[in-house]
């Protein structure tokens, strides 16, 4: 008997994936790059020599247990067709260690680093999630599209909640102890719709007799590993993927810490220059979605990193707050772009019921990059200085960028061949 077609997808249910981008992007606003950071560094650790490795580090020991994990999560899911569930469930324990961040304060350096690392692993896990949803709500023409709008809707998520926390610290004179438990509550008001609008379309499949879900979700795992390198474009591209995000994950924890210590930024214009900065993003990933469905993957993102070079080179030796302003603003772009982009391209390379086990590989080395760029970012600007770590950091996009020139990536969307086999 022929199993029943999955309904077809709404406008309203596009727009319920996209409100989780906006939700979760409060969480890296305002505790990974912009509020938090800083607070961490000049209010739990004192101004320490060593705050900066120690940030780098906890953020990279959260990566790592996504890293662990991920691949794992997302088979399971694929089995079970909980990629929702665990989708939502990821928002409310990001969400909490994100409020719990409101009691933090001087000296509690262990409790802060451990909420962060909570909070992070379980921002990276969602984040996956909600990937591995895009293959089911898009077709090959319009996944460039769908892709731009969820980043779009998250760099506008990111802005509202720059902007909140710029009201509470400057509107309402409070601490900015308040904008963390602003973000943990956003985070779970702004995923409402996601819980509402997203449909689950996956059927659960019975598991073998005698086995256990961690047995088959290893064993889906072991099958997808030695599938990958039949999936050579997918294969070489993730090895791409994963240097320039190692690139960009510096760029994002640090950006703030390097506008305190070498531009000497406020707070405030902290809080303004990456709002700014969310607009350049959305814009970046929705105009590079729309050139990315017309030219293809390929031309998107070599011109995304060749901006993320200028922006590597320029900061390394600008001298001003506004030229650090301009180069946000082109960093906006190329960051919006090369994120839409990549997400993207995991989607039209991704066979047909893979989406769980190939977007946990997509995590994987996207997390590989989030442990490599901040923790090698953290040790450089702390012996080296900052300038000098901006500058080599733009290493990672030459070098995702030498290997994605003679990669051949669908134009549009459209799955090749050979890289369609499931």
């Amino acid at each position: 008997m022929a199993s029943e077609s999955p309904p077809p997808v709404k406008r309203s249910e596009i727009f319920g994936w996209c409100c989780f981008d906006f939700a979760n992007s409060s969480f890296t606003t305002i505790i990974i790059t912009v509020v938090y950071a800083t607070y961490f560094s000049r209010v739990i650790a004192g101004d320490h020599p060593g705050a900066s490795s120690w940030w780098g580090r906890a953020l990279a020991v959260s990566q790592i247990i996504v890293i662990l994990f991920a691949p794992w999560l997302g088979a399971v899911a694929d089995f079970t067709a909980a990629k929702k569930r665990f989708l939502m469930a990821s928002a409310v324990v990001c969400a909490t260690a994100t409020a719990c961040l409101f009691f933090t304060g001087p000296g509690d350096v262990l409790l802060a680093l451990a909420l962060v690392v909570t909070a992070n692993t379980a921002f990276a896990m969602g984040d996956n999630f909600c990937a591995s949803f895009l293959p089911e709500i898009s077709t090959p023409a319009n996944v460039g599209r769908i892709s731009g709008y969820g980043w779009s809707f998250g760099y506008m998520g990111g802005m509202l909640s720059l902007g909140l926390a710029l009201f509470i610290i400057q509107g309402l004179h409070a601490s900015a102890r308040w904008t963390f438990l602003m973000t943990g509550l956003f985070f779970l008001l702004a995923s409402l719709p996601t819980q509402i609008l997203l449909r689950e379309r996956a059927v659960p499949k019975p598991l073998p007799e005698g086995a256990g879900y961690f047995k088959v979700g290893w064993g889906a795992i072991g099958k997808t590993l030695r599938e990958l390198p039949n999936h050579r474009t997918l294969a070489v591209f993730f090895l791409a993927f994963m240097l320039f995000l190692s690139g960009l994950m510096a760029v994002i924890v640090f950006a703030s810490l390097f506008g305190q210590n070498v531009l000497h930024l406020t707070q405030t214009e902290n809080i303004i220059l990456f709002a700014a900065l969310q607009i350049t993003s959305a814009m970046g990933a929705l105009g590079f979605g729309y050139f990315q469905d017309r030219m293809g993957a390929k031309p998107a993102l070599v011109i995304s990193l060749l901006l993320w070079l200028v922006v590597s080179g320029w900061a390394a030796f600008c001298g001003t707050k506004m030229e650090f302003y301009a180069i946000g603003a082109i960093a906006g772009l190329a960051m919006g772009s090369l994120q839409s982009a990549s997400r993207a391209v995991v989607s039209a390379l991704t066979p047909p019921g893979k989406g769980g086990e190939f977007f946990g590989f997509w995590g994987l080395f996207g997390k590989l990059g989030g442990v490599i760029g901040p923790l090698t970012m953290g040790e450089l600007a702390t012996s080296f200085g900052y300038r000098s770590a901006v500058l080599l950091n733009g290493i990672y996009f030459l070098g995702g960028l030498l290997i994605l020139l003679p990669l051949t990536l669908p134009k549009g969307g459209a799955r090749t061949d050979s890289d369609a086999r499931a």
